[in-house]
């Protein structure tokens, strides 16, 4: 891999930022001044990812921090789990993996081949992690993935700023349950705001395959305040949500847990959605996920 650029300051060398057209758009990795090795990938002006070379384990957007918490709780700690993420940004959640879950197997769907090669290029993987990095649509490699292969099947997956309308359907829910091993767990980072039908609508699609259910996000988001991310956990088996309920509410931005009968609620009548009724996740308002 060729090493980053940097610039020539007082006889320091400093890392500068990175820009490129990709597949999908244009990126920009931009160093942190405040980290020595830590990196913000954007895509078209979208925040997407936050890399701390020297820490993989630390987590600086919220909602990563939130599914962090769920892979730390869906095994014993320490446990190597097989692992795939559909989307891969600048591979943030499979850097924290393989620091906390040592030999782990993972799997990286990106779409976006120009992304991968501009972040694998610059931002070097763990050296050992066993981390296989596949160009595809996420949901065309699902359907060829083997039956009972995963522990973890962690969606990211956005076009722009919307999450794709094929990756919303029961179609799509049960592909991911066949490639799940029946302890499996599937997570979800879905963006929505207040009425929350797609929310709701994609909680009521993940029931048609999983029987447990769980939603974690800030109480302004749940209260209607404002857009924003919320994380949703599915699996066959009860899910740990004292433990989450603890982590996430020790967060700098605390979030809440919701499931069972409060869950329930908050679907209401919402319907699971069908292939041919499937849309993409609402438009993000201006400045919902900027910089600054």
């Amino acid at each position: 891999m060729r090493a980053l650029p940097r610039r020539h300051n007082e006889g320091v060398n400093e890392p500068v930022p990175v820009a490129r057209s990709v597949d999908h758009g244009f990126a920009k990795l931009m160093p942190d001044v405040d980290r020595e090795r830590a990196w913000l990938l954007t895509v078209d002006g979208a925040p997407q990812s936050y890399v701390d070379l020297d820490e993989p384990g630390h987590l600086e957007f919220e909602y990563t921090r939130r599914l962090g918490h769920v892979l730390d709780v869906v095994a014993e700690p320490g446990r190597a789990l097989d692992v795939v993420h559909l989307g891969g940004g600048a591979l943030t959640l499979p850097r924290y993996v393989a620091v906390t879950r040592p030999g782990s197997r993972q799997d990286v769907v990106e779409a976006d081949r120009g992304l991968l090669e501009l972040v694998t290029e610059h931002l070097p993987l763990p050296q050992g992690a066993d981390i296989a990095l596949h160009a595809a649509d996420a949901r065309v490699w699902l359907e060829h993935a083997p039956e009972a292969s995963a522990d973890v099947l962690l969606a990211d997956v956005f076009s722009g700023s919307r999450v794709p309308a094929h990756l919303t359907s029961v179609a799509y829910v049960r592909e991911a349950a066949r490639v799940l091993r029946g302890s499996g767990v599937y997570l979800a980072n879905l963006p929505d705001a207040a009425p929350f039908a797609f929310l709701r609508s994609q909680l009521a699609t993940l029931a048609t395959a999983f029987e447990e259910l769980a939603l974690i996000a800030e109480p302004g988001v749940l209260r209607g305040r404002r857009f924003g991310n919320a994380v949703l956990v599915a699996g066959h088996q009860p899910i740990d949500v004292a433990t989450l309920a603890r982590l996430t509410a020790a967060d700098v931005f605390p979030a809440r847990v919701e499931h069972g009968t409060g869950l329930r609620k908050f679907i209401g009548g919402a319907r699971a959605v069908r292939d041919e009724d499937a849309v993409p996740s609402p438009e993000p308002p201006d400045g919902a996920f900027g910089i600054g």
